[in-house]
């Protein structure tokens, strides 16, 4: 299917931990587990035991951060949950999976605060500018692109696809958000990450070929994925 292997599924929400954990029987499901910033309110102490105890079987601790577009949680919970938990990855040894909406100083500042370079994430469907890149680069963070690259009006991807150095670059879904073009619109499905990472290759001016063997050998090492399936040149 399109090149693709294996999916990391983050469980952004407690109530959902225990059927991704099922699902990750299929060795091809790699999971990550956390509490997504729209449900900030959740994390309670139980909540972090049960995250604890999934890390087990985890490849990351995520999806986690902060978002403040949204009008609920406060912004005040949104840091201690957020808080919470990189204690939790740093704990485990786990990198993480990391949202941000209009947050950037905050999530920087509580990301120094914690260490973060010392266990490693990636600034996931990243948005912001190539400066903001350098920031989170220097903290020892991935950048991931997403299928917003792809966009007729995507300027501030393109110059970050362009500006992070290839060993620090990562490509997604987030699916079933962010259908790339043509299918802008679409339910999003993991076959599409075929259409952004030739997207970027292009802007790169690099072979498509070379950029997924770039981009998946940056998720094996940042996840610790020595045992994953070996991927199929894309098609």
């Amino acid at each position: 299917m399109a090149g693709i292997t294996a999916f990391l599924v983050p469980g952004v929400h407690p109530s959902g931990w225990q059927q991704l954990h099922s699902l990750s029987a299929d060795p091809r499901i790699l999971p990550a587990y956390g509490v997504h910033p729209m449900h900030a309110d959740l994390v309670t102490p139980s909540t972090l035991s049960a995250l604890r105890s999934h890390t087990k079987t985890a490849c990351a601790i995520g999806e986690i951060g902060l978002d403040y577009l949204l009008p609920s949680p406060s912004r005040e919970l949104q840091r201690q949950a957020f808080t919470a938990q990189l204690r939790v990855a740093r704990e485990t040894g786990l990198p993480v999976l990391l949202h941000c909406r209009k947050a950037f100083d905050d999530l920087i500042a509580i990301l120094r605060d914690n260490e973060v370079g010392h266990i490693g994430g990636v600034m996931h469907s990243f948005s912001g500018s190539v400066e903001t890149a350098e920031i989170c680069l220097k903290l020892g963070l991935h950048i991931s692109l997403s299928g917003t690259v792809t966009y007729a009006n995507a300027r501030r991807p393109v110059e970050v696809a362009k500006a992070v150095p290839l060993d620090r670059l990562l490509l997604e879904t987030d699916a079933p958000d962010l259908a790339p073009e043509p299918f802008r619109g679409s339910v999003n499905v993991p076959a599409h990450l075929l259409t952004t990472a030739q997207r970027v290759a292009d802007i790169r001016g690099i072979p498509l070929d070379e950029l997924a063997r770039r981009s998946y050998d940056n998720a094996v090492r940042l996840f610790k994925l020595d045992q994953a399936p070996t991927p199929h040149p894309p098609h």
